[in-house]
């Protein structure tokens, strides 16, 4: 983030501070959507959980605005910080809530099997998500989520190629592995 950029965020973070609700207004009227998006994305697209996760985002961000530091990197780093957590969180709680519900259910109690299958892929997803460290989390984020290129995800983290290359590809693996483990 350019020096202009956090001279920015910094400026917009002290109205909020000086309680200007046009500020914060701003702030997530500019924020929200991309914030869902990456919230859907590390939910592995199940809405009510990614609801969750978007609502306890902003009102940590409410409690803990102070805690900002726009020399640190841009607000919506910092929310997708915070997003990431909770997302860590809900979907840990949603899998240990899932699995003592599903001991107890008869089997024909259960969903059609179409459903069932993509809400657990889902689940998956999301908890395999999770489990990655925060560094193959923002690659495989930057590649298929905000779709950029590799050449674009190096320059932006100034680093080579080959280096974010190799990165996704252990990132990729590292998903695979939490992945099927998920499964048995």
């Amino acid at each position: 983030m350019s020096a202009a950029d956090a001279g920015h965020e910094r400026a917009i973070r002290d109205a909020v501070l000086a309680g200007r609700s046009d500020a914060w207004r701003g702030w997530f009227d500019a924020h929200y959507a991309p914030l869902a998006r990456y919230a859907r994305w590390r939910c592995g697209g199940l809405p009510d959980l990614a609801d969750d996760v978007i609502q306890e985002t902003w009102l940590t961000a409410v409690r803990r605005v102070r805690d900002f530091d726009p020399a640190l990197g841009s607000f919506f780093d910092w929310l997708c910080g915070i997003a990431s957590n909770a997302a860590r969180s809900a979907v840990r709680s949603r899998y240990r809530r899932t699995a003592r519900v599903r001991a107890l259910q008869p089997a024909d109690d259960r969903a059609a099997p179409d459903e069932c299958g993509a809400v657990e892929r889902a689940e998956r997803v999301a908890l395999a998500l999770a489990e990655l460290p925060e560094r193959y989390e923002a690659v495989l984020r930057a590649k298929y989520l905000d779709q950029q290129a590799v050449a674009d995800i190096a320059a932006r983290r100034n680093e080579s190629l080959k280096a974010v290359e190799s990165l996704l590809a252990r990132a990729r693996a590292a998903f695979r592995e939490v992945y099927e483990k998920s499964h048995d």
